[in-house]
């Protein structure tokens, strides 16, 4: 069933229940479905219906969703854009993966029925399908070169009574989503919850300073692996019921587990990736496992110790917009991004060991370091430049740039700044007359990242 549907039927049975909590305050279920209806009835006059698309760029978070389940009742594919980009970067990617209309500021409501009255009548004429596309949003760092990824109503919705039973949330929680929608991690997180009647705390950004005020009521959490030790410290401070967190986007250390079970709160941690959504997980601190409906195959790698991850499963995306291209693979049923892990046999814990194609995890993002040196390399004196990621122990990684030329830091990060999503940008530069190169010419990307971390004088930091 739609997730817009559901929060119409949250409404007629709980209609007083807080739907979500954002910036601009509460929204009961109430509320929330007579702006949806409205909403979507305002996109269906403006010729917005099935078999349409439209961007959506809004700062809000309960505005999105709003504009999100409206675009779910009337059948309009929702692409979803970092409101912070600037004008000239939304035009661009526009271009690249164009949309029949860009919503930047909620869409009108066109009347109706009151919200007492919400009935099957009431909703759009549009007949909903497992196999409608219902979610596009932008991958990690892909506004270099924009590679928007696709999916359908049945690879997230299909998954929600995994999710239930996995973590236990349900109608009575309070679920704080601290980050921004337009990610995959967070607005998975955002439908899940609507969909289960509970409510959805969302900032829309992470909390500046502390989540403390936020977890005075908030029962689950979902969060990357480097923000748990906050909520951990936030919650020794001031007490409150969270009881679950529900952490993705990279490796969870086993000492923050452990801080977390020592603080009554019980970790439900996952691997997955924008194009394939859930993987495997970890609800016990044993290792990652299939999630339900989940087939992996570890296969083997010419020359190296290390398998690459594939699989097959009901929760893939459909692919990217346009002609974009990225790391998703298919080979018949069976789909990769480029992961690699130790070899493995059904049964056993899935042990993963970073990306072959030198994509770099870092808080929950994925960079590809292509499309940040194409950004670097248009900056006046750069000759070359190589990205990589360099360890850290919260983040995972930190994107690097190694740069050959006289090109200026402030004249880098002006353009990083410009250009690259927060995720995208160098936290550490260095300065190269040459760079190493292979046989073949090509910047040497291994042993470039092997003499960073070893330290290596030839790689002096850029001032």
């Amino acid at each position: 069933m739609p997730v817009a549907a559901l929060v119409l039927r949250h409404a007629s049975e709980r209609p007083d229940r807080v739907a979500v909590s954002g910036p601009g305050g509460d929204l009961t279920y109430a509320a929330l479905a007579e702006m949806v209806r409205g909403a979507a009835r305002g996109l269906l006059g403006r010729g917005l219906g099935p078999g349409t698309s439209a961007a959506v760029s809004l700062a809000d978070p309960a505005d999105l969703l709003v504009t999100v389940l409206a675009a779910d009742l009337a059948g309009v594919t929702p692409l979803l854009c970092d409101p912070g980009w600037d004008r000239d970067r939304r035009a661009r990617v526009m271009r690249a993966v164009p949309a029949d209309a860009l919503l930047d500021t909620p869409p009108a409501p066109a009347g109706g029925p009151s919200t007492a009255a919400v009935t099957e009548a009431a909703l759009p004429d549009h007949r909903p399908a497992p196999g409608d596309l219902t979610w596009a949003c932008f991958s990690s760092g892909s506004t270099g070169r924009p590679r928007a990824v696709v999916r359908t109503r049945a690879s997230w919705t299909a998954s929600f009574p995994h999710v239930d039973e996995l973590t236990g949330i349900g109608q009575d929680d309070v679920v704080l989503i601290p980050g921004p929608l337009v990610s995959s991690l967070y607005g998975f997180a955002a439908a899940h919850t609507l969909s289960a009647g509970a409510t959805a705390v969302v900032p829309g950004r992470w909390p500046a300073g502390s989540p403390a005020p936020y977890l005075r009521r908030a029962t689950a959490v979902h969060v990357v692996p480097h923000r748990l030790p906050a909520v951990l410290d936030a919650l020794r401070e001031t007490g409150g019921p969270l009881r679950t967190a529900v952490v993705g986007g990279a490796s969870l250390p086993p000492e923050t587990r452990d801080l977390a079970a020592r603080a009554g709160v019980r970790v439900v941690s996952y691997y997955g990736a924008t194009e394939l959504s859930f993987v495997a997980l970890d609800a016990d601190g044993a290792g990652l496992r299939p999630f339900p409906g989940v087939e992996i195959d570890v296969r083997e790698v010419p020359g190296q110790e290390l398998g690459e991850v594939w699989v097959r499963s009901p929760w893939t995306a459909e692919g990217y917009l346009g002609d974009a291209t990225g790391p998703l693979r298919r080979d018949g049923g069976w789909f990769t991004v480029g992961d690699l892990a130790e070899p493995y046999r059904p049964g056993e814990v899935l042990r993963l060991r970073g990306r072959g194609d030198g994509a770099i995890q870092t808080g929950g993002a994925t960079v590809v370091p292509e499309d940040v040196e194409e950004v670097l390399r248009r900056v006046p004196g750069v000759g070359d430049v190589v990205v990589v990621g360099s360890p850290h122990a919260y983040l995972g990684a930190v994107v690097t740039a190694v740069v050959e030329g006289d090109a200026s830091r402030a004249a880098l990060e002006s353009a990083a700044r410009g250009e690259l999503d927060v995720a995208q940008r160098p936290r550490r530069w260095y300065a190269v007359r040459s760079l190493p190169r292979t046989p073949a010419g090509k910047p040497a990307r291994g042993l470039i990242a092997a003499r960073l971390a070893d330290g290596d004088a030839r790689f002096p930091r850029l001032s």
